[in-house]
């Protein structure tokens, strides 16, 4: 027999860029909703199928929880849930064990209909040792299923995170559904035939927790025995240990009676229109943006760069795909990275530098050079916490007001941000497209939160694609009074103002290049004030003049006198938030920028309509500041800087708030 119950609607669209779905993240309650029940013969454990569960697996830094959490999340994405992750982890290499800063955690949002963030709060919690538990206890709502691997509670474990007594005896954990489960010696006993260590044995604890939640959330398991077998193809005594200690994981739970229930998450099957998927990361979709960007140009692609958290990444993925005309090369310091791209721009490649806020600071001088020199660079900054070096494993949105305005002299430079993990591979060709049309270096914001998260990525036909190719100079470009015919290299296009791309070596168009002003036209040497006043604002004129689509505004009732005004990755939490006041009955108005700089043109006309508009950011008002100034509107910030993403609960009282004054 099925009893069936109501799940939610959502009340409003997600907006313009967003997907079709219900959207449960309307539901202001944090757990999942429960939609059905299967109740099974004697001896059978019953199903219980949901709409939605957020999973937080925890543990010290070396228990393999980001390798835990991306097996889960990639074989909830085969399956066809909707999805969305939170990875978060030390700054240090190896953090001391069994410390609060030495944990390590994976959130999972996954569902059967359309979701946006990783979700507020776990409805359960995988905790490895006693510092994962104090670390993330706070964050998890009573009556949630806690999971704990009771052989890690010694008195010495507990001691180092401060608990007098074991949590899991004095009656603190009463208020959950608390699963206390010996990881360790089922692992250990599950592996007893291989010849391993207890050390080594010990190390597969993390896979014997992926098995038992596999069999809780109904997961496949196919995919995860390939990626065991592949990636310790070379030691297949410890592919072997870790798939008995998966299976192990998955047969305890099918076998204990502490599990008495286990649950099922739908495939998503309308909340995407058709095409093919696969879970995808920002980075990656980053490092795949710029691929296809290169292909769409008919150019080299050339990445300079110097590894730094959380960029590296694209670095890494990029060395993977010489064969489409991709060259990486991993320079020294930042600023050898940054010109090296540059040099690379100038011999006609694309040319692009990866990196975070303290990279882009020592790049500064060389962006300014691009700006002079007027060729297409892609300045790609991955946010995270400052200033200094700051939070590396943790985000942030603070460097908007840098990339506007962090060089000497009125360097003005274009800057678009993406929004989610997937819509960074757009991102990536669309600063391609600026970058290319008018010859100029491109910021790319995106953050920590984006890079490291992931959610499901229809994959786009090729003809689906934007063309980027562009028109090399081939020969003389001016006539001098004489008759004599020579080539300028700063003649500008007149709709774009963007100057010719001569490709070092074709034959008549040798020309100078370098960091002194230039005289307008010819490209020589200037120090005339009237000429360096006419490049100034010929410089600012063309970025200006770029051609950006008008912002769109999500207001189904189109009685709103509040907008809630976003920009890169707080769109998630944002539009969630939104989704529960209007299920709540609540008029409230949405638009999120892209481009950053130029601001769209319908921006200040949008702006205008609304009584108050307000500025979520993850930094201290920066968005704010450039939008009360350009447009003189009051607009209010709401901002945090805490390393972490908003919650769509915590928006949502803010802007309630908001829209009751």
């Amino acid at each position: 027999m099925t009893s069936q119950v109501s799940s939610p609607a959502e009340s409003s669209a997600n907006g313009s860029a967003g997907k079709a779905g219900s959207g449960a993240e309307a539901i202001g309650a944090v757990g999942a909703a429960v939609v059905g029940e299967q109740r099974n013969p004697a001896g059978v454990k019953d199903v219980r199928r949901l709409d939605r569960v957020i999973i937080r697996f925890a543990g010290d830094s070396g228990d393999g929880m980001q390798l835990t959490g991306d097996r889960f999340t990639s074989e909830t994405a085969s399956f066809g849930n909707d999805l969305s992750t939170l990875p978060n982890f030390p700054a240090e290499i190896r953090a001391p064990a069994g410390t609060l800063p030495g944990v390590s955690s994976f959130q999972l949002h996954f569902a059967d209909h359309d979701i946006l963030t990783p979700g507020d709060a776990p409805n359960v919690l995988v905790a490895m040792n006693p510092a994962a538990l104090k670390a993330n206890i706070a964050d998890v709502p009573r009556g949630a299923e806690i999971i704990v691997n009771t052989d890690e509670f010694t008195k010495r474990a507990m001691q180092k995170v401060g608990y007098d007594a074991s949590p899991l005896e004095d009656g603190s954990l009463d208020g959950y559904s608390l699963h206390p489960v010996p990881l360790t010696t089922l692992t250990v006993e599950a592996l007893k035939e291989f010849a391993l260590s207890r050390k080594e044995a010990e190390r597969s604890k993390n896979m014997f927790a992926l098995g038992l939640l596999s069999w809780m959330y109904h997961r496949p398991t196919e995919g995860t025995e390939k990626f065991l077998a592949a990636k310790f193809a070379k030691k297949p005594d410890i592919a072997a240990a870790n798939l008995a200690a998966f299976r192990a994981g998955w047969n305890f739970g099918e076998t204990t009676e502490d599990f008495a229930v286990s649950y099922e998450v739908a495939p998503a099957s309308t909340a995407f229109p058709a095409g093919t998927y696969r879970n995808i990361s920002g980075n990656l979709a980053l490092a795949y943006g710029l691929v296809a960007a290169g292909q769409q140009a008919d150019l080299p692609l050339y990445l300079g760069s110097y590894p730094i958290t959380p960029a590296s990444d694209i670095l890494h993925e990029l060395s993977k795909h010489k064969n489409f005309g991709v060259r990486t090369f991993q320079a020294e310091d930042e600023i050898a990275g940054i010109g090296a791209a540059l040099g690379a721009a100038f011999g006609g490649s694309l040319g692009i530098t990866t990196t975070s806020g303290p990279g882009v600071a020592l790049k500064s001088e060389a962006i300014g050079l691009a700006v002079t020199l007027e060729l297409p660079l892609l300045v790609i900054d991955i946010q995270r916490g400052g200033p200094s070096t700051g939070l590396p494993t943790k985000t942030e949105q603070a460097d908007l007001l840098q990339a506007m305005f962090g060089r000497n002299g009125e360097a003005p430079v274009p800057v678009i941000a993406p929004r989610t993990p997937a819509d960074c591979f757009d991102a990536a060709l669309e600063a391609a497209r600026i970058a290319l049309t008018y010859r100029t270096p491109v910021f790319l914001l995106s953050d920590g939160y984006l890079a490291n998260g992931s959610e499901p990525w229809r994959i786009p036909d090729v003809d689906e694609l934007p063309d980027l190719r562009v028109q090399f100079a081939q020969g003389p470009n001016h006539t001098l009074d004489d008759g004599t015919e020579v080539f300028w290299p700063y003649k500008r296009d007149p709709q774009t103002l963007a100057r010719p791309w001569a490709v070092p070596g074709t034959p008549g168009l040798e020309h100078r290049i370098g960091g002194i002003e230039k005289q307008d036209g010819t490209g020589n040497i200037s120090y005339d004030p009237a000429n360096h006043d006419f490049m100034v604002r010929t410089r600012q004129a063309k970025i200006d003049g770029i051609t950006v689509p008008d912002i769109e505004v999500d207001e189904p009732t189109g009685t709103a006198n509040t907008l809630v005004l976003g920009w890169g990755s707080t769109y998630g939490p944002i539009t969630a938030a939104v989704r529960r006041l209007r299920a709540a009955g609540q008029p409230i108005a949405q638009a999120h920028l892209r481009h950053l700089n130029p601001f769209p043109g319908n921006l200040g006309e949008v702006l205008r309509r609304y009584d108050k508009v307000v500025i979520p950011e993850m930094n201290l008002g920066q968005l704010a500041m450039l939008i009360r100034a350009k447009y003189l509107v009051d607009a209010h910030s709401y901002n945090q800087v805490n390393g972490m993403p908003f919650k769509a609960e915590q928006l949502a009282t803010a802007l309630k708030e908001a829209i009751d004054g």
